[in-house]
């Protein structure tokens, strides 16, 4: 019987713990895992059927961080266009975060994405690019933010610096806190962040075992993305003479 009693106590206690918690965080803070409510995954479709059946989900998942990487014309972009061009049709809000300054508006409404529409953002520091994509995100009135590219997430501090100084791993930093920050407020928001990155060789050293190709920007990203793909170009499409378009290969590298 003390037994019984010490248990039912242990389950008041629990119980009443719970109800404090969800009182002071909001409904769903927490629960018990057989009492959630099954949700289907939302999903923002990426434009290309195969690539949403490889998903396993359907496309890009909602609440989520998303990395596109690839070498340099590999389609990483065009992909990423693809999403947002799929956003509007379901009458969904897109931004994009241009760090490149790059993006091509003839090229971008050619792929559908109704450029009316586009919120389009030019940032001048990596640190500017991230404080948009935070506060976009924390409006609750974006479905889907591009960031184009990491590569290009410069750090404030390199760029008012000299051309020769030493600046070790701000980038990294950089990214670090921003996935930190973003990773709770996108799950709220169910805003997808898509980040376009590139493909680097590393340093090989000893007998170079291992993948000698990496990406920038530190392990965050990497650590933080609900899913990673990889886009290769394989091959050109001719017309005649002409190039009229890519094959390109496709692999989930992470989901």
């Amino acid at each position: 019987m003390a037994g019984e009693d010490k248990d039912l106590e242990k389950e008041r206690i629990l119980e009443a713990t719970l109800k404090q918690i969800e009182k002071q965080y909001g409904p769903g803070s927490i629960m018990k895992l057989g009492e959630a409510t099954q949700i289907k995954v939302e999903v923002i479709p990426t434009g290309s059927f195969g690539l949403d059946v490889i998903t396993g989900v359907g496309g890009y998942p909602r609440g989520r961080i998303i990395e596109i990487f690839g070498p340099e014309a590999s389609g990483k972009t065009t992909l990423a266009l693809h999403a947002i061009a799929e956003t509007h049709k379901l009458g969904g809000k897109a931004a994009f975060i241009d760090a490149e300054h790059a993006l091509d508006p003839t090229y971008a409404k050619a792929l559908g994405v109704d450029v009316d529409d586009l919120i389009l953002s030019q940032p001048d520091t990596g640190e500017q690019a991230l404080e948009i994509v935070e506060m976009l995100v924390r409006s609750n009135a974006i479905d889907l933010v591009v960031i184009d590219s990491v590569a290009a997430l410069v750090p404030r501090a390199e760029i008012e610096g000299e051309m020769g100084d030493a600046q070790v791993g701000l980038q990294a930093r950089l990214m670090s806190k921003a996935m930190r920050k973003l990773v709770g407020v996108l799950n709220k928001s169910k805003t997808c962040a898509i980040f376009i990155n590139q493909i680097r060789q590393q340093i090989q050293t000893g007998f170079g075992f291992g993948n000698p190709e990496t990406t920038p920007g530190g392990l965050a990203l990497k650590f933080h993305a609900s899913m990673r793909i990889e886009i290769r170009k394989i091959a050109s499409i001719k017309q005649g003479e002409d190039i009229i378009g890519n094959r390109v290969k496709v692999r989930i590298v992470k989901n």
